[in-house]
C-alpha cells in the first residue's frame, strides 16, 4: 500500500531523529489518518536498516493489538507472535503489569524498538506522579529501549498531568509533538470525513420536588439549577428513543448507497447498554450487537461486526479509540464520560474515509455544555467552509408511535428517594436557548482528562485480565 504524504514525512523525520541520537519520537495524527500503517512502515525500515533487532508494540486494547500485529507482519514479512524466531509482539498496556524479569532482560540484550499507541494512557514524568502503566515504562523502557515511537490521535490543550516520554514547551507547558497531522489536513487530503455533530436538546422540561414545580428550557439550565444529573438525562427513555430514532433514520438513508454502513452507540455502563439494546428491539424492531468488558470474547465480537452487515453495535469502553471499523458512519454519544479526549476518540470512529459512495459522518449527542464546547472546538479544527455543529430539538412526529406522544406529560420527580426519571416535552418548541460561552480550556475544577475519568474506564478491574500475556525471554529468542 502506498504511503500517504504525511506518513512518509513522519517516517523520514523519525528516522532522522533516531540517527541523530534522539531515541524518543511523538506523533500526533487525527483518528482515522493511518497511524498503524505509518508505525508499521517505520518499524520495517528500522529492521531493514539494521537499526533495531526486536519490535514491541503496546496499545490500549486487544483488538488494537491484533490490528498492529497484522499490520506489522504484513509490512515486515516477519512474525509477531512472540514465539521462537519472531521479531516481536503486540501487547496491551494491561500486560505491562504482568511481564517478568525475563521479558525486561530483552532490553539489555537486544536493540528494541517500542511503539506506544495512544500514549496518553501512560502518565508520569517520574515515579512519584506516574500511573501504573507509566511507572513500568519509566522503570523498564524509557532509558533502555533503542528507540520509541509514541502515538496519539487526540490533541490536548492543557497538560496538568504529564505524559510519559514527553517533553514540554515553555512557557505554556504544552506537550511538544515531533510531528502533527490534524483533522483539517486530513480532510483536505481526503483521508478523513467532514464530521457533523447534532446537539439534541429539549426546551420544555419539568422537575417536581417537595417544595415546588420548576420548568427548564434546556439541558444546561436543568443541570445547573435542578439537582438532576447528566446520568439521569442519558438514561432517560425519551432521550434514548429520540437520539436513536434520529440516528436510525440517518443510517437508513446512508445505507441506500452504502449497504454495509453501520452505527455505534457508546453507553455509560453495561446495564445502560442493555437498556438501549432492549429499547431498540422493542421500539424500533432493530437488533443490535452489545460489546462490553463482561463479554467472554469481546475482541471476536468486534471482529465479527467489522466484517458483517449488522447495522448497530453498542459499546461500553470497547470501541472508543483505536478500533478500526471503517463502515461506521453514525454514532450516538450516550456515555457519562465528558472529557475532550474521549469525545474526540468517539468521533474518530466514524471519520475514516472508505471507497463507499456516501462519506457522511454524523454524531448525535445531548446538548450538554461541556460537550458543546468540545464540538465547537472540533469546528475550529476543520476547514472554514465546513458547518460542523447543528442543533436539534426533541419533538414528536406523526411517524412516532401513539404512546410516545404522551412523553410531554413526563416530569422529573425529585420527591421520591428513588432515582428520578427524565421527562421531556415532545411538542413544538420556542426558539433554541442561547449558546454557552466557550472557554479556551476545561474548567480548573474539572478532573483532568488524562488522569480522571479515562483512568476509571481504561483501568476497570478485570477488563483486560484475559488480555494479559506474560511474554518471556525464551519466547522471543
Amino acid at each position: 500500500m502506498k504511503l500517504r504524504l504525511w506518513q512518509a514525512e513522519c517516517i523520514n523525520l523519525a528516522l532522522t531523529q533516531y540517527q541523530n541520537g534522539n531515541s524518543h519520537f511523538l506523533a500526533l495524527a487525527t483518528p482515522g489518518a493511518g497511524k498503524t500503517l505509518m508505525a508499521s512502515e517505520l518499524a520495517n525500515q528500522l529492521l531493514k536498516n539494521n537499526m533495531v533487532d526486536l519490535i514491541i508494540c503496546f496499545s490500549p486494547s486487544s483488538i488494537v493489538s491484533q490490528d498492529f500485529k497484522e499490520s506489522l507482519q504484513l509490512k515486515t514479512n516477519e512474525r509477531f507472535d512472540g514465539l521462537i524466531g519472531a521479531k516481536g509482539r503486540a501487547l496491551t498496556y494491561q500486560s505491562l503489569q504482568y511481564l517478568d524479569v525475563h521479558f525486561w532482560q530483552l532490553f539489555e540484550q537486544y536493540r528494541v524498538f517500542v511503539i506506544f499507541d495512544e500514549i496518553h494512557h501512560c502518565a508520569g514524568s517520574n515515579i512519584d506522579n506516574a500511573n501504573a502503566w507509566g511507572e513500568q515504562i519509566i522503570l523498564n523502557i524509557q532509558n533502555k529501549a533503542q528507540c520509541t515511537l509514541a502515538l496519539t490521535g487526540t490533541p490536548w490543550r492543557s497538560d496538568a498531568a504529564p505524559i510519559v516520554l514527553s517533553s514540554y514547551q515553555q512557557p505554556n507547558n504544552k506537550i511538544a509533538c515531533d510531528y502533527v497531522y490534524g483533522l483539517s489536513e486530513a480532510i483536505g487530503d481526503n483521508v478523513c470525513r467532514v464530521p457533523q455533530i447534532i446537539a439534541v436538546d429539549n426546551s420544555r422540561i419539568t422537575v417536581v420536588d417537595d417544595a415546588e414545580t420548576k420548568t427548564f428550557n434546556c439541558f444546561k439550565a436543568l443541570l445547573n439549577d435542578s439537582g438532576v444529573s447528566y446520568q439521569e438525562i442519558i438514561e432517560n427513555e425519551a432521550v434514548i428513543k429520540y437520539m436513536v430514532s434520529s440516528a436510525q433514520k440517518k443510517l437508513t438513508s446512508i445505507r441506500l448507497k452504502n449497504p454495509d454502513a453501520a452505527g455505534l452507540i457508546v453507553a455509560s455502563s453495561v446495564e445502560h447498554a442493555h437498556q438501549i439494546s432492549m429499547l431498540m428491539r422493542t421500539h424500533f424492531d432493530e437488533d443490535s450487537t452489545v460489546v462490553t468488558y463482561r463479554e467472554n470474547e469481546p475482541t471476536n465480537i468486534i471482529q465479527q461486526f467489522r466484517y458483517a452487515q449488522t447495522k448497530w453495535i453498542i459499546s461500553v469502553g470497547m470501541i472508543s479509540e483505536g478500533t478500526n471499523i471503517p463502515r461506521l458512519q453514525v454514532c450516538c454519544h450516550l456515555t457519562n464520560i465528558k472529557t475532550e479526549m474521549h469525545f474526540r476518540q468517539i468521533l474518530g470512529r466514524i471519520l475514516r474515509v472508505t471507497n463507499s459512495k456516501n462519506q457522511e459522518a454524523i454524531m448525535y449527542m445531548p446538548a450538554e455544555p461541556k460537550l458543546l464546547e468540545y464540538a465547537f472546538r472540533v469546528n475550529q479544527d476543520v476547514p472554514l467552509e465546513a458547518d460542523v455543529v447543528k442543533f436539534e430539538k426533541m419533538k414528536a412526529t406523526a411517524e412516532e408511535p401513539t404512546e410516545d406522544k404522551d412523553l410531554s406529560k413526563m416530569t422529573f420527580n425529585k420527591q421520591s428517594k428513588k432515582p428520578s426519571k427524565a421527562q421531556f416535552d415532545f411538542d413544538n418548541f420556542a426558539d433554541f436557548f442561547d449558546l454557552p460561552v466557550m472557554s479556551s480550556r476545561p474548567e480548573a475544577t474539572e478532573e483532568h482528562f488524562l488522569t480522571g475519568a479515562y483512568e476509571r474506564i481504561i483501568n476497570i478491574s478485570g477488563r483486560f485480565q484475559q488480555e494479559a500475556i506474560a511474554l518471556g525471554l525464551s519466547e522471543l529468542r
